[in-house]
């Protein structure tokens, strides 16, 4: 079977859990920018955490279905629409040949996910699903979803034990408008000037529009770097360092004094100084977060981490449990 876009949406990209081994040669590792919602939409219609999803920026694309099919929509709130008839997100939703999958304007955050029983069947290029639109590498086409376009689906039936026809209301992400994101400072925190310091992990920042899958810029009271003698091969402004590799959730502060988080989509190395890094356990955060949602970067140490990191994992294998 397959799905036929009628109208893309803003920027509707097929998804999985991310092309991994290839970060030292460039090629993020990209994947869903919210990997548990879109393991919910999965979980619903039967797949493995494997298949693949169609990821869907603000506005929803318009598909129609060749065949008959399960979906599910997770993510972002959104009004669900089955040939103009209001359907419920965060279940499972069984569609005829020839209906129409549409939606309305999300409520908060900034993605949601569009899962299809038996998965979104595009090629894999080394060893995965993920569209990298900038590297034209992967998904469909290696670009996002257009008019006309027409994905195929896989035809394996449901991979898991037990149907689920709806996400229990405990099991939901939150979004809000203020939200606390974990950070390790360094490893160029001390590149950073005390007033500085306290600003990124004391002030609150605000998202800006300025903000995708490659990186999210934050507004607030700034952070300034230390005016000393740059090493050589370093670039001449104080945030600038000998290249080294960026941890995905690098948090940048290129020329002062705002702070970018880079995200799945980011380049793996170069010149900036990163003053801290996201934990993995936070990443998804920022698919819920929308222009103007107020942020606190809350510095933890390694041991809190690693329990943060194994309390998320243990929230995954809770799904197929």
């Amino acid at each position: 079977m397959s799905l036929e876009i009628l109208s893309p949406g803003l920027a509707t990209t097929v998804q999985d859990r991310g092309r991994f081994g290839y970060y030292r040669f460039g090629i993020p590792q990209g994947g869903a920018m919210d990997q548990y919602a879109a393991a919910l939409g999965n979980r619903l219609v039967g797949n493995s955490i494997e298949d693949a999803v169609l990821e869907c920026t603000y506005l929803g694309p318009k598909i129609r279905t060749d065949a008959d099919a399960v979906v599910a929509v997770t993510g972002s709130p959104v009004d669900v629409l089955v040939n103009g008839e209001p359907r419920a997100a965060n279940a499972r939703i069984e569609l005829s040949a020839g209906d129409e999958l549409s939606f309305g304007v999300i409520r908060a955050g900034a993605k949601f996910y569009i899962a299809v029983q038996g998965g979104i069947d595009v090629p894999e290029v080394l060893g995965s699903r993920t569209t990298y639109p900038i590297g034209k590498l992967g998904g469909f086409q290696g670009r996002a979803l257009q008019e006309g376009d027409v994905v195929p689906v896989g035809t394996g039936g449901p991979s898991t034990p037990e149907r689920l026809d709806e996400i229990p209301e405990s099991w939901l992400p939150e979004y809000s408008r203020e939200v606390d994101v974990r950070i390790m400072l360094g490893l160029y925190d001390h590149k950073v000037t005390e007033e500085g310091l306290a600003n990124l992990v004391g002030a609150q920042w605000t998202l800006t529009p300025i903000a995708d899958r490659m990186g999210l810029r934050f507004d607030g009271p700034g952070v300034k770097w230390k005016e000393e003698e740059q090493p050589f091969g370093a670039g001449q402004d104080p945030s600038n360092i000998t290249d080294a590799g960026y941890a995905v959730g690098s948090i940048q502060i290129p020329g002062g004094t705002q702070p970018i988080v880079l995200h799945c989509d980011a380049v793996s190395g170069g010149g900036y100084g990163q003053a801290g890094t996201v934990i993995s356990a936070d990443m998804d955060l920022f698919a819920r977060m929308s222009p103007g949602t107020k942020v606190r970067f809350v510095p933890v140490d390694m041991a809190e981490t690693l329990e943060a990191r194994a309390e998320n994992r243990a929230r995954f294998a809770r799904l197929w449990a």
